[in-house]
């Protein structure tokens, strides 16, 4: 614990920041906040009591002669890979950015490359890795010998994306921008595909590149798994796993149900959840983490970007352009 983190600089002043300032607060570490709207610092100032340096990254960098030892960056997801590169040009050495890192996989190439020139670690803030009900599936799972199967579902709330504010750029990534939160998480705790076979339809004005995704494989560990999403109907995130012992449910993701050998009913698991019920689920555990260097949960600039090229840019094909077949 002696080489832990600090302080901190947080980049942005949105929804998240104001997430990971209570966070930070909780914990007793130092930080400060740049932001770069008026709206968004002072709706900051009144939900945390914090200060923040407005005008903007680029700003703060030019003026400030210190660098911190850390920073935390939550930005739009438009801006983070930007904010990132900044940063380490800029010789901050350890970043936590928010998920998923940038809006695309050449944003996430680039700041691979600018870490790899920089010796910058930059970590991928995937926070529902740190749930109480993912680690104590993760538990049982390695008790029982790791999973025979597994399948997820991402389907997305397709009406609320689309009257949403976010950016055009952002809805047409839509599945690296939100869905592999859930895709993430489904190869953290079965392990990374080396088979993957996917297929895709339809599309949404929003996103028109497909609308029903469906796949299956097996990974690393050898373990038989199998997906689907349809964002032009009902349904939720989901992830079913199962042992040689048990089957598990993650559904809402944030809870955990368990179903034995010969029964039909479902168990809700006891959680030891508190930190997730105090704070947004899974934070707490993720910036701890992250400022006391026990890193073995957080994806790496790298490993992110393999997932990126291996996984998510295979499950929903390119966007055609016009006059293109």
């Amino acid at each position: 614990m002696s080489d832990h983190i600090n302080s901190c600089l947080l980049v942005g002043s949105g929804r998240m920041a104001v997430e990971y300032a209570k966070v930070l607060q909780a914990m007793g570490v130092p930080f400060q906040t740049v932001g770069r709207g008026a709206s968004s610092a002072e709706a900051f100032r009144q939900k945390t009591g914090a200060s923040v340096i407005e005008g903007g990254l680029s700003s703060y960098l030019k003026k400030t002669k210190t660098r911190p030892a850390a920073a935390i960056v939550c930005t739009g997801i438009e801006a983070l890979a930007d904010a990132t590169i900044q940063l380490i040009r800029h010789n901050v050495r350890h970043i936590l950015v928010e998920k998923p890192g940038g809006l695309n996989t050449s944003e996430l190439i680039q700041v691979k490359k600018e870490s790899g020139k920089h010796i910058a670690r930059v970590f991928i803030a995937y926070n529902r890795r740190f749930y109480a009900s993912v680690q104590k599936a993760r538990e049982w799972i390695e008790a029982d010998g790791g999973l025979q199967s597994f399948h997820f579902e991402f389907t997305e709330r397709s009406q609320a994306v689309a009257t949403s504010s976010l950016p055009e750029t952002v809805k047409q990534n839509w599945l690296l921008a939100n869905s592999s939160h859930v895709i993430d998480l489904a190869f953290y705790l079965g392990g990374f595909p080396s088979r993957l076979h996917t297929f895709s339809s339809g599309s949404l004005p929003w996103h028109p590149s497909a609308a029903q995704f469906a796949g299956a494989g097996k990974t690393e560990r050898g373990a038989l798994f199998s997906y689907h999403a349809d964002w032009a109907a009902p349904g939720r995130w989901s992830i079913d796993l199962r042992t040689a012992k048990r089957r598990l449910l993650l559904c809402p993701l944030e809870k955990l149900k368990v179903q034995w050998p010969g029964q039909d009913d479902w168990t809700s698991v006891l959680l030891s959840d508190e930190r997730d019920r105090q704070f947004k689920p899974g934070l707490y555990r993720l910036t701890a983490s992250f400022l006391f260097k026990e890193e073995d949960l957080l994806p790496k600039i790298d490993e992110h970007c393999q997932s990126c090229q291996t996984i998510y840019t295979k499950m929903v094909p390119p966007l055609r352009k016009e006059g293109n077949p």
